[in-house]
């Protein structure tokens, strides 16, 4: 009897787990210093902790599945005031225990068991978020990973995809600002993926968490484009969080939003598996979405540290400053062994690029490079920095 589904059996070992197995059978060359999970460190709004004191009777209810009246109004408030977008707190948005649910479910609510009689297809770039995998294979769909590469400047090419690929196709997954290569995708970008989706007609799913970390110009949005092109709502879903934006992952407060018939079909399976958040973090949620001086505060310290790394970098081979989002995608001969480089002779542990992709045609698009988080205080990554650079490059 098996015990893991067919569908399942060849998903490899999650990113994490895998980098346990590469490291912890070796003693760190110095002090241990995590620069592998995207967990921020700065420090999270001060009223979080008063707001869910003064609430704690609402963990005594039942939360509302599809949010507060508040935390609905707050999410479309920050898409007005962010992205102009005016959307209907009753009908295109909701609340999620994090994107990592939205991005997962969205896709059991939206998928076809077919497309013109074929089974679907859902696109993913390469590197990825490794749910987008996993939500293909739950909802039976064969996964189509594009390679996101310095030649294409870290965005999946979609459009270079074979007619009888594109015909098949139900979701498109684009993150952006991207995870891990920080490249952000310009209204261009989002146009033209618009017009293939509405040429092929598929979904888009934009999971825009890393939207308020970047250096000068603030990141289009995907359903922003897609209103000013006038293209149909329902073409576009959007995934927001606090967990980057606000420093605040164990909050797991995030949203969905698009057009009312996407949103129907997400609230009502949502309804019978979802997980809403507790009534007192749905109060504190609500109030982190209407303000924005901690986000402008915690943007410029990112800010620094892109500075930061752009200096010690400076004369590092095919470096290439991230536009945003908070990882450095380090190119290097081989990621595995720099990782195990960097974690025998100075302690510093990073997540090698391949755990972040899959082999296509025996090439991984990530087997070059490393991934660092910025997340350390700004005082701790010049010198970590430093000392990577100086051990990747000895």
């Amino acid at each position: 009897m098996t015990t893991f589904p067919e569908r399942f059996q060849g998903l490899p070992e999650y990113a994490f787990p895998r980098l346990r197995t590469l490291l912890d059978a070796h003693a760190p060359g110095g002090p241990v210093v995590h620069l592998t999970i995207g967990e921020p460190k700065h420090q999270f709004p001060d009223f979080v902790q008063k707001i869910i004191f003064d609430t704690t009777e609402g963990f005594g209810k039942y939360p509302p599945n599809e949010g507060t009246p508040e935390l609905r109004q707050a999410f479309t408030d920050w898409a007005q005031r962010r992205y102009g977008l005016s959307l209907d707190p009753e009908t295109q948005v909701m609340p999620l225990n994090g994107t990592r649910e939205g991005l997962f479910n969205a896709a059991l609510a939206l998928c076809p068991e077919d497309v013109r009689g074929k089974k679907p297809v859902v696109l993913i770039p390469n590197p990825f978020y490794q749910v987008y995998a996993v939500a293909a294979a739950t909802v039976g769909a064969e996964p189509v990973f594009v390679a996101a590469t310095r030649e294409n400047g870290f965005l999946p090419d979609y459009a270079s995809l074979a007619p009888e690929i594109l015909t098949r196709t139900a979701i498109a997954y684009v993150c952006s600002p991207a995870n891990p290569q920080g490249a952000v995708a310009d209204r261009d970008y989002w146009a033209n993926l618009i017009a293939l989706a509405e040429k092929y007609d598929f979904r888009i799913f934009a999971d825009e968490c890393y939207s308020e970390i970047y250096r000068d110009t603030p990141p289009p949005g995907a359903l922003e484009v897609a209103v000013e092109g006038g293209a149909d709502p329902e073409r576009v879903v959007i995934f927001h969080s606090l967990s980057k934006r606000s420093n605040l992952p164990g909050l797991r407060s995030g949203f969905v939003a698009s057009g009312p018939a996407n949103m129907t079909a997400i609230k009502q399976l949502r309804a019978y598996a979802g997980a809403p958040l507790p009534l007192p973090l749905q109060n504190a949620a609500a109030a982190v979405w209407a303000e924005e001086q901690h986000v402008t505060a915690s943007r410029q310290l990112y800010q620094d540290k892109y500075a930061i790394a752009d200096e010690v970098f400076a004369d590092y081979p095919g470096y290439l400053p991230p536009e945003a989002g908070f990882f450095l995608w380090l190119p290097v001969e081989d990621g595995e062994a720099a990782a195990m480089k960097l974690w025998t002779e100075t302690g510093i542990r990073v997540l090698p690029g391949a755990y972040l992709a899959r082999d296509v045609d025996g090439q991984n698009p990530g087997r070059n490079y490393i991934r660092v988080a910025l997340v350390a205080p700004k005082e701790e990554t010049q010198r970590v920095l430093i000392q990577l650079r100086d051990c990747l490059q000895h």
